[in-house]
């Protein structure tokens, strides 16, 4: 088993430029947010799942989910939210385990959004938060999504608070100046994450021998 590196921040923070940057330095990435819109695919069971429980509304004309219409179903509604959670999040972990399992890199790094908000810290070995500050983010957001002010501020609200997220942090990175500091900074915490995943492995050894 690799050793894991949870990659984690509000939206509109920039954890996929980060995780790209690690992806350059050969280390596996494990995606949640790719995870979860792979098993809502057509033909999966969770979609035709989804299509039973919230009707053909939520179903494009291509056969995808219409994310937008589901969102706005669950989004005030707290039942059919943790309906939708408790049928999609079992099926993301086990796929999400299984990759991590397949990995043959030293370390890799696990990209998971609501690392917090699902009390999933315990399942990684270290955790880096990509923090950004709010009005950045908020801008970010409502830019990415193109949604108003408003919606992206529910958003973020919803979301885990950055006091919370950064007190669980073993490790920072701020994204909010300029872009060209996140490769130096990923160089150094590769380099850092090399070494504890060479110290978890010979641990690992020692405990079998």
């Amino acid at each position: 088993m690799s050793y894991i590196v949870a990659l984690t921040g509000g939206i509109g923070s920039g954890k996929s430029t980060v995780a790209e940057s690690f992806s350059r330095h050969g280390v596996s990435i494990v995606d949640a947010d790719i995870i979860a819109r792979q098993v809502v695919a057509p033909g999966e069971q969770a979609l035709e799942e989804l299509g039973k429980r919230f009707g053909t509304s939520i179903i494009l004309a291509d056969g995808s989910l219409n994310r937008p219409a589901l969102r706005e179903r669950i989004f005030s509604n707290p039942i059919e939210k943790e309906w939708v959670n408790k049928l999609l999040h079992p099926i993301i972990h086990s796929r999400t385990q299984h990759l991590i399992a397949l990995a043959k890199t030293p370390y890799v790094v696990w990209v998971v959004p609501l690392l917090i908000e699902n009390g999933l810290q315990t399942q990684a070995d270290r955790i880096l938060v990509v923090d950004v500050e709010p009005q950045i983010q908020l801008s970010r957001t409502m830019l990415r999504d193109g949604v108003d002010r408003q919606q992206a501020e529910s958003i973020i609200a919803a979301q885990v608070s950055r006091e919370k997220r950064l007190a669980c942090a073993d490790d920072i990175i701020d994204n909010s100046g300029d872009p060209q500091t996140i490769e130096p900074r990923v160089a150094q915490l590769h380099r850092q994450y090399l070494k504890l995943a060479a110290g978890e492995n010979r641990q690992d050894i020692a405990k079998h021998d």
